[in-house]
């Protein structure tokens, strides 16, 4: 296969605006799209094919990378269209490769659906703002959009540490040094502990990999310095969790202290499929860092964290499951998406039953832990011929029918 067919690929899967490309032995190429896996109606793919794809896009560093260890990766710019992330493999014997399509446009904050207390932390000249959620979700889109607004705004002097550079900034305002792991320093914690002698204002972690990175990110933040960073956390809590758990028994007392002060805001996000157009649109967590928060990061009580940001609506935050909920109740995303991607699925069922929407219950087990949520959030069954109020009506109505839709599935 010649370069000008992966060069087909490439402008097929700008021009139908897919996020991937899958390339893999015994299978023609497939794009995914809004989610869902797409073939083309081309040939199936062999291994001279995948082969000769991985190496005319493919640095010579990489594929002795490949050579040596299966797997590798990088990026590339296709002409103007767009970048492409890719990781190549070994699987079976055989070469496979993942290209992910990097926009050129980088989004706004109104595009992206950012809260408005994103941008004023843009602002901050000190602390760590960290974006989570699942690999897919779209961190790298939202960091980016960050980055490119204080690019803008302000004249700052900007570091980024990225494996590998995906969107490409350009001087504007302020002056954007890109750093490539592997290619122009070797590791996200070395970048990091050299960055703060090059006197940056901003830094960004692509990746928050290991203790060393995480505890070098929290030292540069409290040096005086804004950190961006990523994690593969779900939830504002389980984030602060797995930063303090990174560290050994010993010091996690002076890492709540660290944490409780230097950090600014987490946001956690996923990606649905929209059912009212075509595209993607992102689910978000937003918890800014408030006293209150601080006190329980000190105090080891981040299991009360999701009351605080329930309560923090003032400052922008919410939940990702109310904010799922109001993609669905808005038509934007489908009940089974909307429950898929909730933390707590039977309780985003029940919610939804006691809103007035069917539920399709499926699954046994949420089914039956949805009948639960009914069952401890109804009230106490009233005393023959004692009136009932509205809400307790429909906590029985509700709980009744997720019962019976659990006897259901049962048998």
């Amino acid at each position: 296969m010649s370069t000008m067919q992966i060069d087909r690929l490439l402008e097929t899967c700008v021009k139908r605006k897919a996020s991937d490309i899958h390339l893999a032995v015994g299978k023609p190429p497939v794009l995914r799209m809004h989610g869902h896996m797409k073939e083309l109606a081309t040939k199936v793919l062999d291994g001279e094919d995948t082969t000769a794809l991985m190496k005319s896009i493919t640095p010579d560093r990489i594929q002795q990378e490949f050579e040596e260890s299966g797997s590798g990766d990088f990026g590339f710019a296709f002409g103007d269209a767009a970048r492409f992330r890719v990781s190549i493999f070994k699987q079976k014997g055989y070469c496979s490769l993942v290209l992910r399509r990097i926009p050129n446009t980088l989004l706004t904050f109104e595009q992206i659906g950012l809260p408005e207390m994103a941008r004023s932390i843009c602002r901050r000249p000190r602390g760590i703002f960290l974006v989570t959620g699942p690999t897919g979700s779209g961190k790298t889109t939202t960091l980016a959009c960050m980055i490119n607004y204080i690019n803008e705004t302000y004249d700052k002097h900007i570091i980024t540490m990225e494996d590998p550079i995906e969107y490409y900034h350009p001087h504007k305002k302020s002056v954007v040094v890109q750093r490539e792991v592997g290619t122009d320093v070797p590791t996200f914690a070395e970048g990091l502990r050299r960055a703060l002698r090059q006197d940056p204002d901003v830094i960004l972690v692509g990746e928050m990999r290991d203790l060393t990175t995480i505890g070098s990110a929290i030292t540069a933040a409290e040096t005086g310095h804004l950190v961006f960073g990523t994690l593969h956390t779900n939830g504002a809590a389980s984030t602060i969790n797995r930063i303090i758990d990174a560290f050994p028994t010993d010091q996690q007392e002076q890492v709540r202290v660290q944490l409780a002060g230097n950090l600014l805001a987490v946001l956690s996000q996923c990606l649905c499929p929209r059912v009212d157009t075509d595209g993607m649109v992102a689910g978000y967590e937003f918890m800014y860092v408030t006293p209150g928060i601080q006190n329980l990061i000190r105090e080891n009580k981040s299991f009360r964290i999701d009351s605080e940001i329930q309560t923090g609506k003032r400052f922008g935050m919410q939940l990702l499951d109310d904010n799922l909920f109001t993609l669905f109740t808005a038509g934007k995303i489908s009940a089974e998406e909307c429950i898929d991607k909730s933390r707590n699925p039977g309780q985003m069922m029940d919610k939804m039953a006691r809103a007035g929407h069917d539920v399709e219950k499926t699954d046994e087990g949420l089914a039956a832990e949805a009948a639960e949520v009914a069952a401890s959030t109804a009230t106490p069954a009233a005393k023959p011929g004692a009136p009932q109020s509205d809400a307790e009506r429909q906590a029985a109505i509700a709980a009744n029918r997720a019962r019976m839709m659990a006897t259901q599935n049962k048998k």
